[in-house]
């Protein structure tokens, strides 16, 4: 099925190890300093339109996230939050950057099988100091030839990638929990792609059913899954 392929390129968050859960649990801490002022449903709402607002000018991550969550308690308190739960929620964003890293079950055995006949490589996007961090911590780095910490993944990202890695479209494999940003972009390029669905995906990945129906792609259940395709 795969008889073409020399890279195969791995995301990080909630393909690698546990990323998202960390979000929707901040975002129930940041929901209940604010109570005084709106419901729970409303406060996220409003925070996820606020992070939208903002990623052309923090990009993806945490410290754009802690950014965004301090926006959006100065605009529903209509300025009127005090110091001491800015504190709180500056708090909140440093607690989810010293998260100890939770591997995805399998995922390293999945690295030591493919690494003898493949290269390969992160493709993720996010903070580069973050995204490095858990790298390090995460202790996978051995398995990887090449980082690349990615500013958005359009299919001009993933071509720019493709011509860094000096290999054509169809020689590389992605394999990410995100259809949106893992799948659907690289099967428009001629590139290949495997989903591996996560429990929790942010709504500004989720995509249509009618751009999943127009797309051919594989998903596995479990990482482990990847193995029998080879």
């Amino acid at each position: 099925m795969y008889k073409d392929i020399k890279v195969i390129a791995f995301d990080a968050d909630d393909t690698l190890w546990v990323n998202e859960t960390y979000f929707r649990y901040a975002e129930h801490e940041f929901a209940k300093l604010l109570t005084n002022y709106e419901t729970e449903n409303k406060i996220d709402q409003e925070l996820f339109k606020k992070e939208i607002e903002n990623l052309n000018l923090y990009g993806y991550g945490i410290k754009g996230f802690i950014l965004s969550m301090i926006e959006c308690a100065l605009e529903l308190s209509n300025n009127q939050i005090s110091p001491a739960t800015i504190g709180k929620i500056v708090n909140i964003g440093k607690e989810m950057l010293e998260k100890p890293i939770e591997l995805i079950a399998g995922i390293e055995d999945v690295l030591q099988y493919l690494q003898s006949d493949y290269k390969l490589i992160v493709a993720t996007k996010g903070d580069l100091l973050d995204q490095e961090r858990k790298l390090e911590k995460s202790g996978l780095l051995k398995y990887f030839h090449h980082i690349e910490v990615m500013s958005d993944k359009k299919p001009k990202d993933y071509l720019k990638l493709i011509q860094h890695l000096e290999i054509n479209p169809k020689e590389l494999l992605m394999i990410g929990n995100s259809l949106k940003s893992d799948v659907l972009p690289l099967l428009e390029i001629g590139a290949a792609a495997i989903h591996l669905p996560f429990h929790t995906t942010w709504m500004h990945e989720e995509v249509s059913e009618k751009e999943k129906a127009a797309s051919s792609y594989k998903t596995v259940l479990n990482i482990k899954e990847v193995l029998t395709l080879f």
